[in-house]
């Protein structure tokens, strides 16, 4: 029943930043290196270090904004305090895009690597296949799933270290120790910079578990200590994994020419650990991205719980909670029902779309704690100017920046997603003549 039922504090911090890891999914580095390498022309890890610097630098924003909302809801939550109910929706709508869709495309990603080792086996088998079993366990409860990736972590984080050491090697053989020092990754001459900026608005895909990790607020132990740690943490090991790990296999595969762009890093892994490796990094890399969708599936479960409990979607469907299981059901089935929109996108596409959202979440997000800062809000003031004005400033500008240089039909898809969102705000608010939902805090602001 409706307000009856409560999300359980389970989680601590290393459950927490394990969803955000498990969000992430490291592999991924991997299972879009092909069409990141295409769009860099070969600077795959600059676009890594750009994507990086943008995030970190927004991750201290979610880590200032989490601290003070101790709230499910993510960005949603933070803008509609910080920046008023009607920006707040068009930032929850925003987001729906990302966590909405995400799910959909990693099991689209994961899908293309299984059809191209069994092409007799249709697409929307594998992705019902990756839909059912996340669904099922994350309707068994939170709990479940965070066991669930303690052990899919430790298979994928284990293949990817193998994989870059037999790169690495391979560099080696080919060049001698010198060649692990070469630049080439991160400048190439006559590729120009705009290529590496490309190849960053793809790349910031991978990293989009470092946010997630706020919507499990309600469920973890001492929020207020917990969350800006985690958001951090989570960050900042994504950028050093992603960057490193691009680097050694760009290292490995100069360029950007593979048979199949969609599923480069197989033709890599095969080429530096011969069949029986190769087969080991398809097993992993599925594996991969159905722990990434268990962890995404779980977040947007509970986003779409937090928009329902505000009455910004229909609260009778969106803020039910299982009176056994305490999670969601209904939100997690209909996410799962969405990912079979993958069969009719590919994966550069897929990814940009739903960066979209994120770019946009990200630059509300710092904002907020430009517009906390200016309304002299304690916890932020005592971050001083640079915390509180500069870095959220610097971050939303670099957001912004990654936002214009999208694919052009990831950006006319966004801005049709958008103006949907508006026209639904709209008729929400009767032309705003009324005021859009508030949020029902369950928790008070810490420091406000």
């Amino acid at each position: 029943m409706v307000g009856q039922v409560t999300l359980k504090r389970t989680l601590g911090l290393g459950a927490v930043v394990l969803f955000g890891l498990a969000f992430m999914a490291p592999m991924i580095v991997l299972g879009t290196f092909g069409p990141l390498a295409e769009a860099s022309r070969g600077t795959a890890a600059m676009s890594y270090l750009l994507a990086g610097i943008g995030i970190c630098l927004t991750a201290i924003s979610y880590a200032m904004m989490a601290r003070i909302f101790p709230v499910a809801g993510s960005s949603y939550s933070y803008a509609r305090k910080a920046l008023g109910a009607n920006i707040g929706f068009l930032v929850g709508w925003a987001m729906l895009l990302d966590y909405f869709f995400i799910s959909m495309v990693i099991w689209l990603i994961g899908a293309a690597y299984l059809a191209s080792a069994w092409p007799s086996v249709p697409m929307w088998a594998w992705i019902a296949a990756f839909s059912g079993v996340t669904t099922l366990i994350n309707v068994l409860g939170i709990v479940l799933a965070s066991r669930v990736n303690l052990v899919l972590m430790i298979v994928q984080v284990t293949v990817l270290a193998v994989f870059v050491l037999l790169a690495g090697r391979a560099v080696v053989v080919a060049n001698g120790p010198g060649g692990l020092a070469s630049l080439t990754p991160f400048i190439t001459a006559g590729v120009p910079f705009s290529a590496s900026v490309a190849g960053a608005t793809i790349a910031a895909y991978a990293f989009l578990g470092f946010d997630v990790v706020s919507t499990m607020t309600e469920e973890t132990f001492d929020p207020v200590r917990v969350m800006p740690k985690a958001v951090m943490i989570v960050a900042l090991a994504g950028a050093g994994i992603f960057i490193i790990s691009a680097y050694v296999t760009q290292l490995a595969h100069p360029g950007f020419q593979f048979a199949d762009i969609d599923t480069g890093a197989f033709e890599i892994a095969r080429a530096i650990g011969g069949d029986l490796f190769a087969s080991l990094f398809l097993a992993t890399l599925v594996i991969t991205q159905f722990t990434g969708g268990v962890a995404a599936q779980a977040g947007v479960g509970r986003f779409l719980f937090a928009m329902g409990r505000d009455g910004v979607l229909p609260p009778s469907l969106f803020a039910r909670l299982h009176p056994k299981w305490h999670t969601p059901v209904i939100n997690l089935v209909l996410v799962g029902l969405v990912g079979f929109i993958a069969m009719g996108m590919d994966i550069t596409t897929s990814t940009s779309f739903i960066n979209f959202g994120a770019f946009l979440a990200f630059t509300a997000v710092n904002l907020s704690v430009i517009v906390l800062y200016a309304k002299n809000m304690p916890v932020v003031r005592a971050q001083g100017i640079l915390v509180g004005v500069v870095v959220p400033a610097v971050g939303a500008l670099f957001d912004l920046y990654l936002l214009s240089n999208l694919d052009s039909n990831a950006q006319i898809l966004g801005i049709i997603w958008l103006s949907l969102g508006l026209l639904y705000l709209l008729y929400l608010t009767r032309l705003f003549r009324r005021r859009a939902p508030d949020l029902h805090f369950e928790e008070e602001p810490v420091g406000g």
